[in-house]
Formats: C-alpha cells, sequence, structure tokens
C-alpha cells in the first residue's frame, strides 16, 4: 500500500463538503458541530469555516484551540484530524475565502455582522480508503 500524501488527503477533503468540527466544550465535554468548508482546503493542510462570533464553537475554541475535524467521503474514505484552531475577524482574510453559496447563510456577506473564520491548522491526519489506512504528522505549525 502507498502512503497518501497532504496533496492527496487535501484534495479528498475538498470534494466532501460537511465534517464534523469537534472541540473541547467549557465543561471538559466534547462538543461536534456539522460544518462546510466550501471546498476551501489548502494544499498545506489548513481548513476555513465561517461562524458567527456569538457561538459556542467560537468561545469554545478561543479557550482552548486544540479541535479535530472528521470527514466521511465516498467509497468508505474517512479522515480524522487533528489541529489546531483560530479565530480571524479580519474583513480581507473573510473575502480570500469567501464563495457565493455563504450567501445563503450570511446574506450580508464578508459585512455580516459578528462574523469571524475559523482557521484550523492541521498536526494529525489519519486517513482510511476501503481497506488502505495511514497517518501524516506535519511539522509544527502553531497558529
Amino acid at each position: 500500500m502507498t502512503q497518501k500524501s497532504l496533496f492527496d488527503l487535501a484534495g479528498r477533503m475538498a470534494k466532501i463538503d460537511i465534517c464534523m468540527l469537534c472541540s473541547k466544550t467549557a465543561g471538559n465535554r466534547i462538543g461536534a458541530r456539522p460544518m462546510s468548508n466550501n471546498s476551501d482546503v489548502e494544499y498545506d493542510g489548513t481548513s476555513y469555516f465561517f461562524t458567527l462570533d456569538d457561538s459556542r464553537m467560537v468561545s469554545d475554541i478561543e479557550n482552548d484551540g486544540q479541535v479535530c475535524l472528521t470527514f466521511q467521503g465516498e467509497n468508505w474514505f474517512s479522515l480524522a484530524l487533528e489541529g489546531k484552531a483560530k479565530i480571524s475577524r479580519d474583513r480581507e482574510t473573510f473575502a480570500e475565502h469567501w464563495v457565493p453559496d455563504l450567501d445563503r447563510w450570511f446574506p450580508k456577506g464578508v459585512d455580516t455582522e459578528g462574523l469571524v473564520l475559523i482557521e484550523v491548522s492541521a498536526e494529525r491526519l489519519a486517513y482510511w480508503d476501503g481497506e488502505e489506512n495511514g497517518e501524516l504528522v506535519l511539522e509544527d505549525r502553531s497558529v
């Protein structure tokens, strides 16, 4: 079996619209929410998600940025990504990652009051692709 590269995995992730973003809550539990990556997955393993700053997820990430993303794709492809998340409130950064499909959720676009961008930098990716599986550990990518 051939080890998949980060480029291979990012390409598969980009084809999966919804993933689960898991974070540690203030009550020391695990909170999970479905999030759309809008196919905005860079080949360096960074994923981006828009939400509002009053969401519990934002406060969870601000308290502890260690998160997990889980993806389920076609033909039994699954991926678990561990990484560090940070919150961006920079409108220029919003514009770099905005796609028209987001207008459904945020009708005022990047000018939506309270809009934030969650940036998740992968540290470890475990994958299962049919009978093949593997793991990639990335160099320190602290955010």
